[in-house]
């Protein structure tokens, strides 16, 4: 089944689905820095429900403020978003939180950039959205950039065959959870006008149920370490910045702008850190340079289009 995209308000005239799409980058590139640090502390799926459930309570505190009630929204559009999470967020940011801990974070966000052209590729067979030569080579560029700076340190640690091959399955599966959780989202926004803040509430309540499908006893016991101020406060910071902050963003970019753009400008964490690491005191090689301007050149390509 395809859905047509249509000349509608979806085709915004500024640039604010991809401006929204390099902010969600930004700020999982501030929060990922906080998820390393502790996710050696608890299990994936625990960080991941977590995560989810304090940036619920803050999206829909955001949406009774603002006084935005929930449009009149029928059962198939529903039934999208909530799938959209339980794919994207349920599944796919799990998968992300394992792989991490099997494959280190520079072959994880490696393997990360395998999203967006799965995404273009949902997105043409699923939305029909047809990308111009130019936009193709603008994500081509963006996801090159991204991987020359990610695998400049590949040298972690030698890893086991087990692992390595576990890590790589689970990732891709990771990966193609996330480009259809994406197309899903951006088929809700092409049939109805609705707000980003409620489908992002609505995106990680369908995620928040599959996580709850994933708990066992074990992982019940790791939420007593949540007594520990340092490590509760380090957890909603980072809720705030990647899963509040970063999914609304998404959300906007996904509405304004064509998925395979929305995917590949949101992948482009890894330049944001580069400055971070700058700020630390860290030296950045004339290779990371240049992986930033070839992203940078890709990203002028696609804000280009319009």
């Amino acid at each position: 089944m395809a859905w047509g995209i249509g000349n509608n308000s979806q085709h915004s005239t500024d640039f604010m689905g991809e401006i929204a799409a390099l902010g969600a980058a930004f700020v999982w590139a501030l929060s990922s820095t906080i998820w390393q640090r502790v996710g050696k502390q608890m299990p994936a799926v625990v960080l991941n429900l977590l995560k989810g459930a304090i940036a619920l309570f803050m999206l829909l505190a955001t949406v009774l403020i603002l006084g935005k009630p929930l449009p009149a929204i029928n059962p198939n559009i529903l039934a999208m978003l909530l799938i959209s999470g339980g794919l994207g967020i349920g599944i796919g940011d799990t998968a992300f939180f394992i792989v991490l801990k099997y494959l280190g974070a520079r072959r994880t966000l490696l393997l990360e950039t395998l999203s967006p052209p799965l995404t273009a590729l949902f997105g043409l067979i699923f939305l029909q959205e047809n990308l111009s030569p130019i936009a193709c080579t603008g994500i081509l560029l963006t996801i090159c950039g991204v991987a020359w700076v990610i695998a400049e340190r590949t040298a972690e640690t030698s890893l086991p065959s087990k692992h390595l091959w576990q890590g790589l399955a689970i990732s891709l599966l990771g990966q193609t959870t996330h480009a259809a959780g994406a197309v899903l989202s951006r088929a809700a926004f092409t049939q109805i006008d609705i707000d980003p803040l409620w489908t992002a509430a609505l995106r990680l309540s369908g995620g928040l149920a599959v996580m709850l499908c994933f708990l066992n006893p074990t992982n019940r016991d790791s939420f007593k370490q949540l007594k520990a101020p340092k490590l509760l406060n380090a957890i909603i910071l980072a809720a705030f910045l990647g899963t509040y902050l970063g999914i609304f963003l998404q959300q906007i970019s996904l509405k304004y702008a064509p998925a395979g753009i929305a995917q590949a400008l949101s992948s482009t964490s890894p330049l944001f850190i580069l400055p971070l690491a700058v700020l630390a005191g860290e030296k950045v090689s004339l290779r990371a340079v240049l992986g930033v301007v070839c992203a940078i050149g890709g990203i002028a390509l696609l804000l280009g289009l319009k």
